[in-house]
């Protein structure tokens, strides 16, 4: 596999483009708008620049990096020469669903299909294509150049031979694949997500504060940022969808989302992307404040 097209330009779609280039592959990064295109080459430069700076890469890497990235807002000139196509849109069903549909009538028919979803079902997804054996789940974590976990997602029909390449291709690009099988939120978001629910439900019930909370799960169980500040991270919208996935796969009341959550989610406050979520972001600060709303 040398072309590799990469579906979507947000956070997880550059991070994607900007790991296969700088490894070497040529990547078509799609996305109907050309002002998230450019806004994300503005990303990926700035991330290369730190790399530059930390020794990781030269200025003649990242140049080269950046020329191996060829930036379409037309789909069927993005995905006509791909030997892998991952997608990287919105985490919404239908969205994915339409998504894999046109990109299999136009992606060459040896093309292996694979969804960066954090949760969505790969089977499913697999099924709105005429090669569902070719179909695959590749879940990077966030930020993509530093995190180092690929989950690997065997949808029902995808076979050995698919599942070793995308293995073995992960592992090119200097990550550590875990395989694991089609059940919702895999295995990240399955342990993930309720431990992100119950540490809202502790804040929502007033056993304690955003702060606290976070505190004991980072000093007591060595988590490197607390539960409160991840989901702020991630999204609190991403969060909710994720929850409402295994809610409706599993069937068990043990993954309904906290109604704090969900009234956040419906007034606007998503978490950093949105400047206030738990905390307040105060754009270029790196102090985290608690949101006014949960400050004691």
């Amino acid at each position: 596999m040398k072309n590799i097209t990469v579906i979507g330009s947000g956070t997880m779609g550059n991070g994607i483009a900007h790991v296969f280039a700088q490894n070497g592959f040529e990547v078509s990064l799609v996305d109907l708008n050309e002002e998230f295109l450019t806004k994300a080459l503005a990303t990926i430069s700035k991330n290369l620049d730190r790399q530059v700076a930390k020794g990781i890469l030269t200025a003649e890497e990242k140049d080269n990096t950046l020329g191996r990235i060829h930036t379409l807002t037309q789909l069927e000139e993005g995905v006509k020469s791909a030997d892998l196509v991952v997608e990287a849109a919105t985490e919404n069903m239908g969205v994915k669903l339409d998504l894999f549909k046109n990109i299999d009538a136009l992606a060459p028919k040896s093309a292996i299909l694979a969804s960066n979803t954090s949760s969505i079902s790969i089977t499913k997804i697999a099924a709105a294509t005429q090669r569902p054996a070719q179909v695959i789940g590749m879940h990077f974590m966030n930020p993509v150049p530093v995190m180092k976990l690929v989950e690997v997602i065997r949808g029902y029909a995808t076979t050995d031979e698919v599942t070793q390449k995308i293995m073995k291709l992960s592992e090119g690009l200097g990550k550590v694949p875990v395989e694991v099988n089609d059940y919702p939120g895999f295995v990240a978001n399955r342990i993930l997500m309720p431990m992100i629910n119950e540490a809202i439900y502790t804040l929502f019930e007033g056993v304690a504060g955003v702060e606290e909370i976070d505190t004991v799960m980072k000093l007591g169980m060595a988590h490197p940022m607390g539960p409160l500040q991840l989901a702020d991270f991630i999204g609190l919208d991403v969060c909710l969808s994720i929850l409402r996935v295994l809610h409706d796969g599993f069937g068990n009341p043990k993954y309904a989302s906290c109604p704090l959550l969900v009234n956040m989610v419906e007034a606007g406050y998503k978490g950093a992307k949105t400047g206030e979520g738990f905390y307040h972001y105060t754009p270029g600060s790196k102090e985290l404040e608690v949101a006014a709303r949960f400050k004691k």
